[in-house]
């Protein structure tokens, strides 16, 4: 088992927290059921979660992507699959001979390519002869322009008549679907089989599904005299998607205030750190004008020491001073004292 890759935003990995968490693990489990029994190629792979849940499904599956540590990780993660492995490969130039593969699956890798045309060749190059593809990537006029983001990581966002026109080219028929996580109210039946689907993962599982849902809040009841009422499974979504909005404006104020809180840190950490530098100098100014002081009052000294010695030397200069001077000398030499006093 392998350390875990960081979650930078740009690649996806289990345990990322959010809304991202359900699309990624939707998208794969939505595939399984298409490529069950295939031979698979998963392009851009990343991690290799989703390479390892297509693999419980189909013949065999290769995980390629570009970047090495990504292949390195899935390689010691994922081992112990037999029919899955996984190369490092530029989706623009894939390292596979021609009609190699059943289905080709590859999630959120087009919009984040300028050679989005090279990279739809390559996928039909590899392909067999009724050959499947499953492919996705953001609604620009849903993921951008309405929610007014910018995904740094994204070099080329399309627009679905962008995507069609891509596509329809290289492959006689597309089915599309789309994909939104939202709030819902979702009604399933307890016997039989819906129409449609639904299950639930964990998060310490996710690869693997359970069928319908294990903590109902609400029960509904049909009753009467007759049986056989065919299963429905019935969705309910918030077409203005007020509770979803609210939950992006609260998510979006309280990041605000993170990045406020952490740039006040910054702001009080700048200004004590100038604090500190402020005292410093005051501590080095205090420093020199003590020093400055103490070389005054020596100065002083010395200037007192040179006045006295001009006054003394002014003495003995006078005339008074050398007339006395041999009677000085006589009573030094009686007293002891020095004889030039």
């Amino acid at each position: 088992m392998s350390d875990p890759l960081e979650f930078t935003g740009e690649r996806f990995v289990p345990g990322a927290a959010g809304e991202i968490w359900y699309e990624h693990w939707h998208r794969y489990h939505f595939a399984a059921g298409l490529v069950a029994g295939r031979d698979v190629l998963d392009v851009a792979c990343g991690e290799g979660y989703g390479s390892a849940l297509l693999a419980r499904h189909a013949r065999h599956v290769t995980g390629g992507d570009v970047a090495p540590a990504a292949i390195d990780h899935a390689c010691a993660r994922y081992a112990s699959a037999a029919n899955l492995d996984f190369r490092v490969a530029d989706c623009t130039t894939l390292p596979f001979a021609d009609a190699s593969f059943d289905a080709v699956v590859s999630f959120e890798t087009i919009e984040h390519i300028a050679a989005q045309e090279a990279f739809l060749d390559e996928v039909r190059r590899v392909l067999r002869p009724g050959g499947l593809v499953v492919l996705s990537c953001p609604n620009r006029a849903e993921y951008t322009d309405k929610r007014n983001v910018t995904n740094e990581f994204h070099v080329r966002e399309l627009y679905r008549d962008e995507l069609e026109a891509l596509l329809a080219p290289r492959f006689a028929h597309l089915e599309w679907y789309g994909q939104r996580p939202g709030f819902f109210s979702v009604v399933w039946p307890e016997q039989g089989e819906a129409r449609g689907e639904i299950f639930e993962v964990a998060e310490d599982t996710a690869d693997a599904r359970l069928p319908g849902h294990s903590r109902p809040l609400y029960f509904i009841v049909v009753a009467g005299a007759i049986a056989g009422l065919a299963p429905t499974l019935s969705v309910l979504a918030d077409r203005d998607e007020w509770v979803y909005r609210n939950y992006e404006e609260v998510t979006r104020a309280y990041l605000a205030l993170e990045r406020e809180r952490d740039a006040r840190a910054q702001s009080d950490a700048e200004i004590e750190a100038r604090l500190a530098e402020a005292l410093a100098e005051r501590d080095r100014l205090r420093a020199r004008l003590a020093a400055s002081g103490d070389a005054e009052a020596e100065r002083e000294r010395l200037a007192g020491e040179v006045t006295l010695h001009r006054a003394e030397a002014a003495r003995r200069a006078s005339f008074r001073w050398w007339l006395a001077l041999p009677l000085r000398r006589l009573r030094n030499a009686l007293t002891g004292k020095a004889p030039w006093v």
